[in-house]
């Protein structure tokens, strides 16, 4: 339909999106206006019929003064011609200016669409189905968001379900150096044993014991650390299984993956997850105007299913790429969810921020995801 104040055509019947006119508040001010105009009208047509009433009464008055002039006296003077007294006609009465109003306030919407509205879900109800179509995910080295673009896809980041090889090649180097350093630290400790047991009783002994139970101490802390790094290197060293990766629904369900796909120009990843029908979250019929609203759904710090608000700041090229930036808040965690509009559509796949600032973070548009899955998602 064409909104009746601003032209602005949509399928909402209820309220313009464009100016925010509600089309029922509307049609009542409109009913109003008429009936006012029609009251005016009626007030102006009674002042007609009164100045008609008088002129006729004075008419009758000039009429019986001449008569009574004429058999009072003067019957038998010559009669001067009498002048005819024409009445004035009265003015007719003035056309309502409903007419007028009408040009000036939009024409009433047609009643078949005021009878039988198409009420729009309410945006609470949106980002609530959103957010039931969101997902954590934790694989061996963190964790991130994701999202169901179908009941059975589930899209994320890439650097949510594969580890950067050259994070984890710099990983490598801390593991080693951190057990040559324990190694040595053993090593010190066992010398310091030997040296306690030739020295002789004495202020120098009990201090050197003193000393071997700290060095102990610091190492019984870090050497439980040292081996939890080192399992977890040796799970990222062997090639990721989907299984590695857990997905935790919006019900608190968890689940691994059945698939797992990586792009390899983009930072998307795609898996399935066959566990009946889900909640999915549309792709947006169309673009943002910049300052829309928009809301970033995702997991930061481990706080699953956190909606953020903001508004859509334009499309921005980083890296040779087409970016969707925001201002909605985007914290470690988050990678992966998805940026929706008021309605509940996806506009994008939320990705990354910039360091040292506040308020600038981006997101891959959501129509990248269905060309790089192209030959999965269709």
């Amino acid at each position: 339909m064409q909104c009746p104040k601003c032209n602005h055509v949509q399928h909402n019947t209820v309220e313009c999106e464009a100016c925010g006119v509600i089309f029922a508040k509307l049609q009542k001010i409109q009913e109003r206006l008429k009936e006012a105009e029609v009251i005016k009208a009626e007030k102006t047509a009674g002042g007609n019929s009164s100045t008609l009433k008088i002129l006729q009464v004075l008419l009758l008055v000039v009429v019986v003064a001449g008569t009574t002039y004429y058999f009072t006296g003067y019957r038998n003077q010559p009669v001067p011609p009498v002048a005819t007294v024409t009445p004035k006609t009265p003015p007719a009465p003035a056309k309502p200016q409903v007419a007028q109003v009408s040009e000036q306030v939009s024409a009433p919407l047609p009643q078949k669409a005021m009878a039988e509205p198409v009420v729009s879900a309410p945006r609470g109800n949106s980002i609530e189905r959103a957010k039931n179509a969101t997902v954590s995910i934790e694989a061996p080295w963190g964790t991130g968001s994701g999202f169901f673009v179908n009941k059975n896809y589930i899209v994320t980041n890439r650097h949510v379900v594969s580890f950067d090889e050259k994070k984890l090649a710099e990983m490598r180097e801390q593991v080693e150096t951190g057990r040559k350093l324990i190694n040595l630290e053993i090593q010190k400790i066992e010398q310091m044993k030997d040296d306690y047991q030739r020295l002789p009783k004495g202020p120098s002994r009990s201090q050197l014991a003193i000393l071997i139970e700290k060095y102990e101490e610091n190492l019984q802390k870090i050497l439980p650390k040292q081996d939890a790094i080192e399992q977890r290197l040796a799970k990222l060293d062997r090639r990721m299984q989907p299984s590695d990766i857990k997905i935790i629904l919006a019900d608190g369900s968890q689940h691994a993956a059945n698939y797992l796909l990586v792009s390899d120009t983009s930072d998307l990843a795609l898996m399935s997850l066959f566990s009946g029908d889900r909640p999915f979250i549309e792709k947006a019929p169309a673009r943002m105007r910049q300052g829309d609203k928009v809301f970033a759904i995702g997991s930061p710090v481990g706080l699953r299913h956190t909606v953020t608000a903001g508004i859509f700041s334009g499309m921005r090229m980083q890296e040779d790429r087409v970016y969707l930036q925001t201002d909605a808040a985007i914290n470690p965690g988050n990678s992966g969810g998805p940026l929706i509009d008021e309605m509940g559509y996806v506009h994008g796949v939320t990705t990354m921020i910039l360091r040292d600032t506040e308020g600038i973070g981006f997101a891959i548009p959501i129509d990248k995801v269905f060309e790089e899955f192209r030959s999965t998602l269709y």
